[in-house]
């Protein structure tokens, strides 16, 4: 008995310590996977984290391209205003056709009057006609309806005027630029040109001056800043030159393009009547200047860019939002689309859309055919010297100062 017994516990003391080997092993095992999962989780995630999509940059804000026209309308300067009334869509033309690194500019035209006796004398006789906007029907009315009548020409004021009162873009890589057109002595009022030119400079806004006169004349009166005002261009112009027509045999299907275009838009909102109705009697204040002029305008119109009427036509409207149609009030869309469905009008403005591209395309043919004939008919009269007016140097100028901030025109 007594053997057994010590045979029973050597297999118990045997058995004892194994136990304890396994149970050691055990928790060694539990406590190196988890160790192990832990691992295999934070390795994970990290390739998770490898693998996620990176944040998105949002794209560069393309820069601007803003121009100030300030214009003499004191009693001399009828030419002047004629001419300008020209200018503007070649001006926008030339404009549109600048590229960037970034895309294209946003482009802002402001208007000023300075000269007038019935502007405020506080304001040195100076005007701001029209704030920086991209709505082309309204600035070119508005340039129709300048009149003459005065002799106060404060040049300094104006400029100073138009760098405080205009909403300015901050961004160094915008091409911002002011274009002043008059004659008499530019340092006439008590403001200091060096005020003026002061302040631009710190904006970054260029100085262009425009003589209406003789070249040495506009020196005698002090308008050649050079570079004291940003850098900007000194030139003269002919203010009384009449404009020379060009026409060509282009013209009537322009004019033709220009009427079926009109009537794409679809007009809605509180101004859209107006607007609409601006649309044509602006066409009808252009065309009446000459072929050249009624050309220029509707290649702008044809350039979406250019010519966005979002705030007054659906067809655009849609293009920005395309929810409109869910809140738009009915009642302020024309009669025969008032009682229309949703989906409806939803065809109906695809339709449109689809129409106006048409004739867009068929604009640009025809407009390209209008140039190479004007190319050859110059050819032609190669003898015939281009005399500097408010629409050419304006062009020639932007054309050299854009490529100061790595724009080109194409």
């Amino acid at each position: 008995m007594g053997g057994k017994n010590v045979g029973l516990r050597r297999t118990k003391f045997v058995q004892y310590p194994n136990s304890l080997h396994l149970t050691t092993n055990y928790c060694q095992m539990r406590a190196l996977l988890k160790v192990s999962a832990s691992l295999l989780l934070l390795t994970g995630t990290v390739v998770l984290m490898g693998f996620r999509s990176p944040k998105k940059t949002p794209p560069p804000t393309p820069p601007k391209i803003q121009a100030a026209i300030l214009l003499d309308v004191s009693g001399s300067m009828q030419g002047l205003i004629e001419q300008a009334k020209a200018q503007l869509w070649n001006m926008m033309n030339v404009m549109g056709r600048v590229h960037c690194t970034d895309g294209t500019p946003q482009i802002e035209v402001a208007l000023y009057e300075y000269g007038r006796r019935t502007n405020n004398q506080a304001d040195g006789f100076v005007r701001r006609v029209s704030s920086f906007t991209s709505d082309l029907d309204s600035l070119s009315k508005m340039l129709f309806g300048l009149t003459i009548d005065g002799s106060e020409e404060y040049c300094t004021q104006a400029i100073y005027q138009s760098l405080k009162g205009l909403s300015w873009d901050t961004s160094r890589a915008s091409y911002k630029v002011i274009f002043i057109a008059g004659n008499e002595d530019f340092m006439q009022g008590t403001l200091p040109y060096e005020q003026a030119c002061k302040e631009a400079k710190q904006m970054g806004v260029i100085v262009n001056t425009i003589y209406c006169g003789p070249r040495n004349k506009g020196i005698d009166e002090r308008w050649d800043l050079g570079n004291q005002c940003g850098n900007g261009a000194y030139t003269n112009i002919n203010h009384n030159l009449k404009l020379e027509d060009d026409p060509t045999p282009f013209d009537t299907a322009l004019i033709t393009l220009n009427t079926q275009f009109n009537a794409t838009y679809l007009p809605y909102g509180e101004r859209g009547a107006r607007a609409y109705a601006q649309q044509a009697e602006v066409d009808k204040l252009n065309f009446g200047v000459g072929r050249k002029v009624a050309a220029h305008r509707v290649l702008v119109k044809s350039q979406s860019r250019l010519y966005e009427n979002s705030q007054w036509d659906l067809v655009d409207a849609l293009d920005d939002d395309s929810t409109l149609l869910s809140r738009l009030d009915r009642s302020t869309l024309p009669d025969t689309l008032r009682g229309k469905t949703t989906t409806q009008l939803q065809t109906i403005v695809r339709a449109k859309k689809m129409q106006r591209e048409q004739i867009q395309q068929q604009i640009a043919q025809v407009q390209q055919q209008r140039d190479a004939y004007l190319v050859q008919e110059r050819l032609k009269q190669a003898s015939r010297t281009e005399l500097a007016t408010l629409e050419t140097e304006i062009e020639r100028i932007i054309r050299d100062q854009v490529k100061r901030y790595n724009m080109t025109v194409q």
